[in-house]
């Protein structure tokens, strides 16, 4: 295969033959076919258009950012209301949020309460954004994690 090469099956001598020819290289596309298909390019253009292309897709993609918000077992209302705000605020702005519990001392008998602190915030945040990760203690930490919705 190539521009200015006629399709067809070719011994390998006369690949090469008509690359030289033509000042291009010869690059082997699919070894596992049979015959092995080869296609007669300029391999430095190839390779800058291939290094040019992968550029624009990671300059396209969507950098996630990652929010952390740090509970109590016993927060009451108004920081719990406080903290939720902050994290709609994080949600709405396209931003992943990591909510935890976190148990000091002996705190960490209150394991119950730590989970339904975060059970209610997922709640109260179901229209921002969704669960990714259920609460799951961590040493002295239960974690959730939380994914912004897709804006529709």
């Amino acid at each position: 295969m190539g521009d200015n090469v006629e399709q067809g099956v070719y011994s390998i001598h006369d690949a090469l033959r008509i690359s030289e020819e033509q000042g291009l290289d010869l690059v082997e596309i699919s070894p596992n076919a049979d015959p092995p298909v080869c296609k007669v390019i300029d391999y430095s253009k190839f390779l800058y258009a291939l290094k040019k292309k992968q550029k624009e897709m990671k300059a396209n993609a969507t950098k996630m950012e990652l929010k952390v918000i740090r509970f109590g077992p016993q927060t009451d209302d108004h920081d719990f209301n406080f903290k939720k705000n902050h994290a709609i605020k994080f949600l709405e702005e396209g931003a992943k949020v990591k909510v935890y519990v976190f148990f000091k001392g002996r705190s960490i008998v209150f394991k119950e309460q730590g989970e339904l602190v975060l059970l209610r915030l997922a709640n109260e945040l179901e229209d921002y954004g969704k669960v990714e990760q259920m609460p799951l203690l961590e040493g002295k930490q239960m974690i959730m994690t939380l994914v912004p919705k897709k804006k529709k």
